[in-house]
């Protein structure tokens, strides 16, 4: 385990692409770390916007503007072929990738993905989709358990993001199976029941889960919703206002992901906030010594809709 050391910042030198660098700038200057700016188009490899000389140039003087903004140590990326190989190559070498969420319209992106998805089946590092203004900092973050193993590593990535934020840890009670137990003529009354034990045991695990986390300073706070994973957790996130939403992915293809849907590319859909997705087996943790943290009350269950 490790602290965030180097950031690769993807930017297609917009307005949008500005604020994506900013972001990563402030991550950067909270942990010290190496800051990597690299050029590509909004669509990756569709066709770059920017003569490569342009690019260079434009690179050069966001670099310089950052390092004096933010007082870290800024490094221009060579390759400005705006490839989806190139940034997963230049991507081995860093800790995370802070992208902006450019949208692409044509008829490929509909089989393919949007080129965010394109991305996060490309690498095997977290990446940070930059939607919010970076002129503040993080004060509540989300972060969606599956209550797996895995999800341990999300919660130590969450503080190892910023040590003063509140945490807030969300798992939603997956209720699909209820319907086959009302076709098998299962009572209402052995329903509730189970709902009631499987809520028990989320909130066991959660608790166990924020135990395991590191660098914590404030509470933590669980929250327990019914439904489908990606669309409850964009609602706790509308509803408890958090700035970052933090899923994981499991590594999947993108036939898989066209017919079935992954969680993080829904929860990007629909969530208004930045989103940080952790491929399964990547990202950092926080090397500070745990303390004793205090956990705050189940929060009320949140309706399905």
């Amino acid at each position: 385990m490790h602290n965030i050391q180097s950031i690769l910042a993807i930017t297609d030198l917009s307005a949008r692409g500005h604020r994506t660098v900013r972001r990563a700038a402030s991550i950067a200057a909270e942990h010290g770390a190496l800051l990597k700016l690299m050029y590509a188009p909004a669509a990756f490899a569709v066709g770059a916007t920017e003569t490569a000389a342009h690019a260079t140039r434009r690179l050069a003087g966001l670099a310089i503007e950052m390092a004096e903004g933010f007082g870290v140590l800024v490094k221009k990326v060579d390759n400005v072929s705006g490839r989806l190989d190139a940034i997963a190559e230049e991507s081995r070498w860093c800790d995370l990738l802070v992208v902006g969420d450019a949208r692409d319209a044509c008829t490929l992106a509909f089989f393919h993905g949007q080129p965010v998805a394109r991305l996060l089946r490309a690498v095997r590092k977290p990446v940070l989709v930059a939607r919010l203004d970076a002129a503040k900092r993080y004060r509540r973050i989300l972060v969606a358990v599956d209550l797996t193993d895995a999800s341990r590593h999300l919660v130590e990535l969450a503080w190892a993001f910023d040590g003063n934020a509140e945490v807030e840890l969300f798992h939603a009670l997956n209720t699909l199976h209820e319907g086959k137990l009302r076709y098998a003529d299962v009572s209402d009354y052995a329903i509730k029941s189970l709902r009631h034990a499987c809520a028990l045991h989320a909130r066991d695990r959660m608790l166990s889960l924020s135990d395991s986390s590191t660098a914590r300073r404030n509470r933590v706070v669980s929250a327990i919703g019914q439904g489908d994973p990606a669309r409850q957790a964009a609602v706790q996130q509308q509803y408890s206002k958090a700035e970052l939403l933090v899923v994981g992915k499991h590594g999947r293809s993108a036939i898989v992901d066209f017919v079935f849907g992954s969680v993080a590319q829904r929860v990007l859909r629909w969530s208004a906030s930045d989103v940080l997705v952790v491929p399964r087996g990547s990202g950092v943790a926080s090397p500070v010594k745990a303390e004793p943290v205090a956990h705050g009350a189940l929060a009320p269950a949140l309706k399905q809709q």
